[in-house]
């Protein structure tokens, strides 16, 4: 089976006044809903309070990411499932849950993984 990954992006998210609970509550049942069926592999949100560094080979940090990364923020999640329609309609669920598209990326296979 193939891993993908379902994400997007914090500002993209179009939630009313006083209804982030409920949002919230319905990312969570998916979510469960995920774990349930056995596709769920994890998932979660990037903290954008820790801002992002880069680490290199000799263990050296530096500030900052790659240019076309720096904008990375919002919500993830990685779903194992057995195939590409599945993984739409699983997106779609966590776009109606979350109340924005979502952006599907297929993982390559890797046999160590």
């Amino acid at each position: 089976m193939t891993k993908y990954l379902i994400s997007f992006p914090s500002g993209a998210m179009d939630v009313p006044a006083g209804r982030l609970q409920e949002v919230a509550d319905a990312a969570h049942a998916v979510v469960q809903e995920a774990k349930d069926d056995g596709v769920w592999v994890f998932g979660g949100g990037i903290d954008e309070d820790v801002p992002p560094v880069l680490v290199n080979g000799d263990g050296t940090v530096k500030e900052g990411t790659y240019p076309q990364t720096a904008q990375l923020e919002g919500g993830y999640t990685v779903l194992e499932l057995p195939s590409y329609g599945a993984a739409v309609q699983w997106a779609a669920k966590i776009a109606t849950a979350c109340r924005c598209a979502q952006e599907l990326r297929a993982a390559q296979y890797d046999p160590a993984s």
